[in-house]
């Protein structure tokens, strides 16, 4: 389908923005209660309960296994049902997440129960986000219109990673204040306030039509969904492993490449709202990938820590964009009544691809050292950077014989 850059219509871009972040807002609350036990669960698995790192990581990606596996529910059900009501049923299973945190607190007397407490509560965490991830986003294309898919795609993006930079930290520090008890008590808090706030929100008319099977939306998505993943991979590979790769190179500072790397992200996608709508979703993923191979290079030849530190933030800063600009292209490219299933559906491949860059990096790293796997994931990036303008030239072909008399 073709892109269709052009001016912004109104509202202007800080009304549009407020109505999109009073949507978005939602999706904050439900990342805010998977950040929260993030850094507090595996010390609780492996210190308190006393069971093995193995246990302890098991935990944790339960969740994300559950994400990844729920998504394409949550887009047909977004389809079926409007977003309204699944960023509600998301936020219902976030709340209950924190429920079962308490009851596993509970059981700690039976330590194998308090496990399978804590592994249902995992699971019902990750169906949630994907609910509430999913459903947020479409509920802010609802309210502003299709023409600004990428602007809300962009600010959900925002306030997801904002959600985890700001539930680490914070998590620790109620932990240590009150325990896991007290922890379980503000997840609770917050997804029931966000069900509250979102229960009187008026909903978005829903595209009527007969929404295509699976196979069929995955058919028009898994292009856009490859290149996602390849792209993904450079930002897996810093916010995974540059710590070891500070550790390998003898230097200090890896939390600063961190800081560099995630306030580039940010920045970027607050800096250019409206780059995808002027300038065309594949347009900018090109020039993104472009920074990010550039970035992933620089730390894979890093000399000195500062050329790893802005390698980080070019990697950061390219990588930004990449999700919203291939999204609203390959959105697009299904009818409007499957546009939930298209979104959850392109999200999952880079579910996918971060979940497999982890155990497929490290495997790297145990026979090449730890420098590689830059210099690979910069090679993957610029494969995804020769497909994107493969598919540029092709949609370009297309429109042109469509206008063709």
């Amino acid at each position: 389908m073709p892109e269709q850059p052009g001016p912004e219509p109104v509202p202007g871009g800080l009304r549009l923005n407020l109505r999109i972040i009073s949507v978005v807002i939602f999706n904050f609350a439900s990342y805010l209660t998977i950040g929260l036990p993030l850094a507090v669960l595996p010390g609780y698995v492996h210190d308190v309960m006393g069971y093995g790192a193995f246990w302890a990581g098991f935990v944790i990606s339960l969740q994300y296994f559950a994400t990844l596996l729920s998504r394409p529910y949550s887009g047909r059900f977004a389809d079926r049902w409007g977003p309204k009501k699944v960023v509600i049923l998301g936020l219902c299973g976030c709340f209950l997440s924190g429920v079962f945190y308490a009851l596993a607190v509970a059981g700690a007397g039976i330590p194998i129960l308090s496990l399978i407490l804590l592994c249902v509560g995992r699971i019902i965490l990750g169906v949630g986000q994907s609910f509430a991830g999913t459903g947020s986003t479409l509920w802010g294309v609802g309210v502003v219109g299709s023409l600004h898919i990428g602007r809300v795609i962009s600010w959900n993006g925002v306030f997801t990673y904002g959600a985890m930079a700001i539930g680490a930290p914070l998590g620790v520090a109620i932990y240590h204040w009150g325990g896991l008890l007290l922890l379980a008590g503000i997840i609770t808090a917050i997804a029931l306030v966000g069900i509250l706030l979102a229960l009187p929100r008026p909903t978005v008319k829903s595209s009527k039509g007969k929404p295509l099977p699976f196979r069929a939306v995955l058919g028009k998505i898994w292009g856009f969904g490859i290149i996602l993943a390849m792209g993904s991979a450079g930002f897996g590979v810093i916010a995974t492993f540059i710590t070891l790769f500070y550790q390998a190179k003898g230097w200090e500072g890896a939390a600063w490449a961190l800081t560099l790397f995630s306030g580039a992200f940010v920045g970027t996608r607050l800096l250019f709202p409206g780059a995808i709508n002027r300038h065309g979703g594949l347009s900018v993923a090109l020039v993104c990938f472009l920074v990010e191979a550039v970035g992933l290079f620089l730390v894979w030849g890093a000399a000195d820590p500062w050329m790893a530190k802005l390698g980080a933030f070019l990697t950061g800063a390219g990588f930004s964009l990449v999700f919203p600009a291939i999204g609203v292209v390959a959105v697009k490219a299904v009818p409007p009544q499957n546009q939930g299933s298209a979104l959850a559906t392109y999200t999952a491949f880079m579910d996918l691809s971060l979940g497999i860059t982890g155990p497929l990096a490290g495997i790297i790293m145990s026979y090449l050292g730890v420098p590689v796997i830059y210099l690979l994931s910069g090679l993957l990036v610029c494969l995804a950077m020769v497909m994107t303008l493969r598919l540029k030239r092709r949609i370009n072909e297309e429109t042109a014989q469509a206008g063709a008399p």
